[in-house]
C-alpha cells in the first residue's frame, strides 16, 4: 500500500509532492455548495494527515476555490506545502442573472473565456496570486486546451483543439518564468491524453495532469503517453481517480463514468471488478485510489473532498492492505492492462 506522505519527484526538477495530494475543485462549489467554514476544515484535515500538494485552478467556482484554499492555508509556513494553479482560463464579470453554469453552485458572477496569450496568462497568475495570498505558485499547467471535448464513441480528441495556441501564447510564459526561478515546474492539465502525446513532443514539461484516463477503469493511455512522459522527464498527476463517481459508487444505476450516465459496458466492467473485489475482500474505492499511484510515472493522485469525513476517508483507503492475488485476477480476468505496474 503507498504511503501517502512519500514525498515524489515531479519530472526532472528538484520538486517533491505527497502521493495523496488534494483536489481542490470541490472547494469552488462543484455542484453543489460547500456548508460554511467546510473548506478550511477539509484542508485542515489535509494537512493533519500529512498531504502537503494541493490542486486548485481560477475556473474553479470562478476563483472561489483559490480564494478558499488560500484562506484555508494561511496559518501554514508556505514552504511547507506544494500549490499548483493553472492558466488558460480568463474569469469576465457578469451580471448575476447571467451566470450559466451548471458546474458550480453559489460562486462570484463570472464567466470563464479561453485566452491562451502571454498576456492573459500573466494576468491570470498575478489574480491567482492574489487570491492564494501567496508570493508564489510552485506549479502550472496550462488548463483544457481541448475545450473538455468529450472522447468518447471514436470521437477526434483535437476536433475542437488549442494546442498551437498554448503552445504559441502560454508556453513561452510559462517556460520564461520557469527558467527566471518563478515556478518550479509547468505542465498541462487535461481530461484526455491524446493530445498530451502532442505537448511531450512539442514542448519541455514537467508533469501531465490528467484527469480519469489512467484508472482502474481506463488504462488506454498507457501504451502511447507514458512511454513519451518516462523518454521526456515528464511525471504523471493523476485526477478524478474515481472516474467521476462509478468507481466510488460501484455499479449502481444512474452511476456517472466521466460525468455522464456509465454505459452498459461500463456498468458490467465495474461489476466485474466489484466481484474480484468481494473475493479479495478489498474495497472498489481503495484500489481505484492505489492503481495509479503503483505506476512510477505517476507522482500524486488527487481525489476531491468537501468535508472532514471525505478526505478521512481516502487517507484509510490508501492504507488499505491489498493482496498480490487481486491484481493478478485482475489481470487474468483482462480487466486492467497487462501491462499496467501493480507491484506496491
Amino acid at each position: 500500500m503507498p504511503d501517502i506522505t512519500t514525498q515524489r519527484r515531479i519530472g526532472q526538477t528538484e520538486l517533491s509532492v505527497t502521493a495523496l495530494g488534494l483536489g481542490c475543485a470541490p472547494l469552488g462549489n462543484m455542484f453543489t455548495a460547500m456548508a460554511p467554514g467546510a473548506a478550511e476544515a477539509t484542508v485542515g484535515a489535509a494537512l493533519a494527515a500529512g498531504i502537503r500538494y494541493f490542486d486548485t485552478a481560477p475556473s474553479y467556482g470562478f476563483g472561489l476555490s483559490e480564494t478558499r484554499l488560500g484562506q484555508a492555508l494561511k496559518q501554514t509556513q508556505r514552504s511547507d506545502v506544494i500549490i499548483s494553479s493553472k492558466v488558460g482560463y480568463s474569469l469576465v464579470p457578469v451580471n448575476p442573472s447571467d451566470v450559466t453554469s451548471r458546474l458550480w453552485a453559489d460562486t462570484p458572477s463570472m464567466r470563464t473565456e479561453y485566452d491562451f496569450t502571454r498576456d492573459a496568462v500573466l494576468r491570470s497568475i498575478d489574480a491567482s496570486l492574489e487570491r492564494l495570498g501567496t508570493s508564489y505558485i510552485d506549479m502550472l499547467a496550462i488548463h483544457d486546451p481541448d475545450e473538455v471535448v468529450d472522447v468518447f464513441g471514436g470521437a477526434d480528441p483535437r476536433s475542437r483543439s488549442h494546442f498551437k495556441a498554448a503552445m504559441d501564447g502560454a508556453y513561452p510564459a510559462l517556460a520564461e518564468l520557469r527558467s527566471q526561478g518563478v515556478i518550479k515546474a509547468i505542465g498541462v492539465g487535461i481530461n484526455q491524453w491524446q493530445m498530451l502525446c502532442d505537448f511531450a513532443k512539442a514542448g519541455d514539461f514537467d508533469y501531465f495532469l490528467l484527469a480519469g484516463r489512467y484508472t482502474l477503469l481506463d488504462q488506454d493511455s498507457l501504451a502511447e503517453l507514458f512511454p513519451l512522459c518516462e523518454a521526456h522527464g515528464i511525471s504523471l498527476v493523476i485526477g478524478a481517480p474515481y472516474n467521476s463517481g462509478i468507481l466510488a459508487s460501484g455499479a449502481v444505476p444512474g452511476a456517472t463514468f466521466n460525468y455522464r450516465q456509465a454505459a452498459p459496458a461500463i456498468l458490467d466492467k465495474v461489476s466485474r471488478i466489484e466481484a474480484v473485489c468481494a473475493r479479495h475482500e478489498v474495497p472498489l474505492q481503495a484500489a481505484a485510489l492505489q492503481f495509479p499511484l503503483r505506476h512510477p510515472l505517476v507522482a500524486s493522485i488527487i481525489p476531491g473532498a468537501r468535508s472532514i469525513a471525505e478526505m478521512q476517508t481516502s487517507v484509510s483507503l490508501l492504507s488499505q492492505p491489498i493482496p498480490d492475488a487481486f491484481w493478478a485476477e485482475l489481470k487474468a480476468e483482462r480487466l486492467i492492462d497487462m501491462n499496467a505496474p501493480v507491484a506496491a
